[in-house]
């Protein structure tokens, strides 16, 4: 009896045992259960704060940034303007670069009274861009307009992480360049530095490139006075059109015709003036020895042989009462 009761205590101690670890096991699974929905739950909130504009990830990767701001453009634009003084317009298309933050990188100019034209390059800010367009649009009567982007945000990520492998190779030969131990292996190592150094500072100028094309753009304005041709008009067609430019062809003609006179005018004033009188005076000796005293054959003298004497026909009959030469 004492054993049964001791054999039944021990399948009971048993019983509870294994009912207290089937407890701490569901415990411990409802509290990584309960870790994993505050895990979850605290990331949500990131989730529902991103922006519109952020894209999300997905399983496969990261998608590319579309947002504006955090693209790398390079803006362009060229205009050509009429103004009726080229000169004070061309002054206030600097000074609305240089107030926007930008400068003048090009300035060429041809002052011709009504027919003067200036071109002017200008870089100024990316974010100040279009308020500059819009600024110089108004200077005039706007001819044409054309304004191009392009999109390096791929270029620039490409040469960052091109720029950052670089660098850990130039380290890589550092470090060995340091540990070399014979005469070979430096030169060697050497060779190799200077190579990787070169390739990295190339990468390093193009990133700098773009970086100052990204943050300055290029305005090109073309101011041009009231009779000045402009695009439109060379596009035009017709008789006046022709004989406008023709016109205009003809006086660039002969102001080349006249630079070419007028460059070469003091060498025939210094050459070609004695040239020519010694060239005079040489064809007139000539003339006076061409023209000397005829010679006079002496009276009674028989003409040269072959010729005949006048009144005479050779070989024909002497006519009768014809009185022969003494």
């Amino acid at each position: 009896m004492r054993l049964r009761r001791v054999g039944r205590h021990r399948t009971a101690a048993v019983g509870a045992l294994l009912a207290l670890l089937m407890l701490a096991g569901c415990g411990s699974g409802s509290g990584s259960d309960e870790a994993t929905s505050s895990d979850a739950g605290a990331a949500a909130p990131p989730m529902a704060d991103r922006g519109a504009g952020e894209p999300a990830q997905g399983g496969s990767g990261t998608a590319t940034d579309t947002r504006v701001d955090q693209r790398s453009i390079i803006y362009t634009g060229s205009l050509e303007i009429k103004v009726d003084d080229v000169e004070a317009k061309a002054r206030e298309a600097v000074s609305a670069a240089t107030r926007a933050g930008g400068f003048v990188g090009g300035d060429q100019r041809r002052s011709a009274a009504a027919d003067a034209v200036a071109e002017l390059q200008l870089r100024v800010p990316a974010d100040r861009f279009y308020p500059v367009v819009e600024e110089l649009a108004r200077l005039g009567s706007q001819q044409r307009r054309q304004i191009d982007t392009q999109d390096v945000t791929e270029e620039t990520i490409d040469l960052d992480a091109r720029i950052a492998t670089q660098r850990a190779r130039v380290d890589s030969a550092r470090r060995l360049l340091a540990q070399a131990d014979s005469i070979s292996d430096l030169i060697s190592l050497e060779n190799e530095l200077g190579r990787r150094e070169a390739d990295l500072a190339s990468l390093e100028a193009k990133k700098r490139r773009l970086g100052d094309l990204t943050a300055l753009s290029t305005i090109t304005v073309t101011l041009v006075g009231p009779n000045a041709s402009t695009t439109e008009d060379e596009d035009q067609l017709g008789f006046l059109v022709g004989l406008s430019g023709g016109w205009k062809v003809f006086l660039a003609s002969m102001t080349v015709l006249v630079t070419v006179l007028g460059a070469v005018l003091p060498w025939l004033l210094v050459f070609g003036v004695p040239l020519g009188l010694l060239w005079w005076w040489h064809r007139r000796r000539r003339r006076g020895r061409d023209t000397g005293p005829a010679l006079v054959a002496p009276v009674g003298a028989p003409p040269p042989s072959g010729l005949a004497v006048p009144g005479e026909v050779s070989g024909a009959p002497p006519v009768p009462g014809a009185r022969s030469a003494p």
